[in-house]
C-alpha cells in the first residue's frame, strides 16, 4: 500500500453545500442553517489519515473527526472517552480499555474493540510507513517482531507480521493491551490522534484514497467530513451517531485552508472567521493589546534539522559551530516579537521532570547547554570550532540550501540564518516550498538543511528525544547513534522513575554535544479568538478543542 498523498488539484464535495458561510456570528449561521464555527488552523494539509498525519493542524483535524479511548480535558487531565473507564495491571504490563455501552461509526454501523486492534496492527504496517509508529506503539509486546525484527539499518530481517503485535479484543467492548515493558504514560498515548481508530472495510476498499471522499471517510468522533475543497476549506457537520452528541451543540465546523496570513486575518476582522491561527507578523505588536489576543505556553521546540547524511555535517564541531553563531534572543525578541522563547536544550521548556519539577531545572551538565546570553562568547567560539574541523572561513563548506515554508516567523528566521552563517564564511540560499510538499520533502532526507518543529503529544521527554532516535519515523534530521539509542532503550525498561529521567537527562546531554540538531526556540502558541466563542480551550500538546464549544448568540 502505499502512502497517500493530497494533490494541489484535488477539489472534493459532499453532501453539505456551504462554500459561502462563514463563522462570524448569528447571521452566518442562519445562512447556513445552522451554528457554524469557522476556524483557520493552516494551510493545506499533507493528509488527514490519523496514522499518516504528522502536523500540528492535521492532528486538530483529527481531534475533531475521531474519538479515541481517552481524551484530554479542560484542565489537560486524562478523561474518558470511547473507553468508559480502563485498568493497569500490578506489573505495569497489562493495559485493559472498557467501551462504552452502543458504540456507532458516522455512518451509524456498529464499533466494537476489534476496530482498535486493526487500526493499531495498520499502524505498525511496513507498508503503511506510518511515521508515529515506533512512538505510539513501539512499546507494545511483539512490536519488533510485527515489523520483521529490522537490523541496525532498519531493514527487516524477518517477514513482518503485523498481528504479532499483542493487542487483543476478547470481547466487542474490551480492549487489551500487552507492554513488552512498563509505560506509565501509555494513558496519554491514548488520546494521541494517531492511535484514532479507522474503519477497516472502507480503508481496505479503497486504501490510497478513502480519506480523499467524504463518503469513505468514515470516523468516530463529534463532527463527520462532508466537504473537502482542497486549498480552501474542510466542512464538519456534526455526527448524530457520535456517543456523546447531545454535549454537541455546533452544528459544524468550517476548517479555513489558507496560505496567506493577511487573508485569514481579513477574514478574523470581517467576522467570517471566529478563530485564527495564522496571523500577520506586522500586526502583533498591536494585536498583543487586544483581549482577544492569546499567547499560550506550549510544549514545542522549533530546531534546524543539518541532514546529517551529507558529508559536510557529519563532523560534529561544524554542526556546533552553526548552532553557535545564532542568536536565539535576538530571533525572539526581534523578529518573533517575543511569541517565541529562546532555546537552550531540545527537551521543550515547561516538560516535567520524575518528581513534578521542572526539566530544565534538573540538567546536571549545562557546559553542553546553549547560553543564550552570550551571543558573542558564542560566535567566537563557533568560529573557533569551524577552524578546527578544516573550515577556517567556511572554506571548504558549499554554499548551503536552508528550506522552509513561508508562514509566520519561517522566512524572517531563514533570511536572518544567512547573514549569521555569513558571519563564519558559509553562504546560503533560502528554499520556500509549499506546506503540503514541506514536511514529507523533509521526512525523506531530501533537503541540506531545513526547519523543523515538534509539538510534544504529551508531557514527557521520551516524546521528543525519541524523534532523533534511529530509524524513527519523524528522523528527518537522520542523526544516529548507538549509545543514544541505547539510553533511550534502558529508559523504555526502566520502571524506577527516577532512574528512567536520568536516562533521559543523559541522552539529552549526548544530543547537545553531538548538536544532532539545532534547537532555536521554544514554542508559545498565538492566535485570535473572538469572545463569541464560548466553551473552548486549548492544551499545551497544540490542540484547539472546539468538541463542545458554541457561538454565542
Amino acid at each position: 500500500m502505499k502512502k497517500q498523498l493530497v494533490l494541489a488539484t484535488l477539489v472534493l464535495t459532499g453532501a453539505l453545500a456551504l462554500a459561502g458561510c462563514g463563522g462570524g456570528g448569528s447571521k452566518s449561521a442562519k445562512n447556513a442553517g445552522g451554528k457554524i464555527l469557522t476556524i483557520e488552523l493552516g494551510p493545506e494539509v499533507e493528509t488527514i489519515d490519523p496514522a499518516l498525519n504528522t502536523t500540528n493542524d492535521g492532528a486538530n483535524y483529527a481531534t475533531y473527526l475521531f474519538d479515541n479511548l481517552l481524551r484530554i480535558d479542560k484542565d489537560g487531565k486524562v478523561a474518558p472517552s470511547l473507553a468508559e473507564k480502563y485498568e493497569v495491571s500490578d506489573d505495569a504490563l497489562t493495559w485493559t480499555f472498557h467501551l462504552r455501552d452502543g458504540l456507532k461509526w458516522s455512518d451509524g454501523s456498529d464499533f466494537t474493540a476489534n476496530d482498535f486492534v486493526y487500526s493499531w496492527q495498520r499502524m505498525i504496517d511496513p507498508e503503511i510507513a506510518a511515521p508515529y509508529a515506533e512512538t505510539v506503539l513501539g512499546m507494545v509486546e511483539g512490536y519488533e517482531e510485527a515489523i520483521g525484527l529490522p537490523d541496525a539499518e532498519g531493514k527487516p530481517t524477518i517477514d513482518p507480521d503485523i498481528t504479532k503485535l499483542k493487542v487483543e479484543a476478547p470481547d466487542d467492548k474490551t480492549l487489551v493491551v500487552h507492554m513488552s515493558t512498563p509505560t506509565p504514560y501509555f494513558d496519554k498515548l491514548a488520546t494521541f490522534a494517531a492511535l484514532s481508530p479507522v474503519k477497516q472495510d472502507v480503508v481496505e476498499a479503497n486504501p490510497d484514497g478513502w480519506t480523499l471522499d467524504p463518503k469513505t471517510y468514515i470516523s468516530t468522533g463529534p463532527f463527520k467530513l462532508t466537504e473537502w475543497k482542497s486549498g480552501s476549506y474542510l466542512m464538519l457537520e456534526k455526527n448524530e451517531n457520535y456517543w456523546n452528541k447531545d454535549a454537541v451543540k455546533l452544528d459544524g465546523i468550517k476548517c479555513l485552508l489558507m496560505n496567506d496570513q493577511n487573508a485569514a486575518f481579513s477574514a478574523y476582522e470581517s467576522g467570517d472567521a471566529l478563530m485564527i491561527k495564522d496571523i500577520p507578523t506586522q500586526e502583533i505588536t498591536t494585536l498583543q493589546k487586544r483581549p482577544d489576543y492569546h499567547l499560550d505556553p506550549q510544549l514545542g521546540t522549533y530546531f534546524i534539522d543539518l541532514n546529517n547524511t551529507l558529508d559536510e555535517f557529519k563532523d560534529a564541531r561544524v554542526r556546533q559551530a552553526l548552532s553557535l553563531a545564532l542568536d536565539r534572543k535576538y530571533i525572539s525578541e526581534t523578529i518573533t516579537a517575543g511569541t517565541y522563547t529562546p532555546a537552550t536544550g531540545f527537551v521543550s521548556a515547561g516538560t516535567s521532570d520524575w518528581d513534578g519539577s521542572l526539566w530544565i531545572d534538573n540538567i546536571t551538565d549545562l557546559s553542553v547547554y546553549i547560553n543564550v546570553d552570550d551571543h558573542a562568547g558564542n560566535l567566537a567560539k563557533a568560529k573557533e570550532l569551524l577552524a578546527e574541523a578544516g573550515h577556517p572561513n567556511g572554506e571548504g563548506l558549499p554554499t548551503l540550501t536552508y528550506s522552509t515554508n513561508d508562514a509566520a516567523y519561517h522566512k524572517k528566521i531563514a533570511e536572518y540564518l544567512q547573514q549569521a552563517w555569513k558571519e563564519l564564511g558559509i553562504n546560503v540560499e533560502v528554499s520556500i516550498v509549499e506546506w503540503k510538499s514541506f514536511t514529507p520533502q523533509r521526512r525523506s532526507g531530501n533537503y541540506q538543511t531545513a526547519r523543523d518543529g515538534w509539538v510534544m503529544d504529551y508531557n514527557d521527554p521520551s516524546n521528543i528525544l525519541q524523534l532523533t532516535t534511529t530509524g524513527n519515523g519523524n528522523n528527518s534530521s537522520k542523526y544516529s547513534n548507538p549509545e543514544y539509542d541505547a539510553l533511550l532503550e534502558k529508559a523504555a525498561k526502566e520502571i524506577d522513575p527516577k532512574t528512567r529521567f536520568g536516562y533521559f537527562h543523559q541522552a539529552e546531554e549526548m544530543l547537545m554535544k553531538d548538536m544532532g540538531v539545532t534547537p532555536l526556540l521554544y514554542y508559545n502558541e498565538i492566535y485570535l479568538q473572538s469572545d463569541k466563542v464560548v466553551g473552548s480551550y486549548h492544551t499545551a500538546d497544540g490542540i484547539y478543542h472546539f468538541e463542545y464549544a458554541d457561538i454565542a448568540e
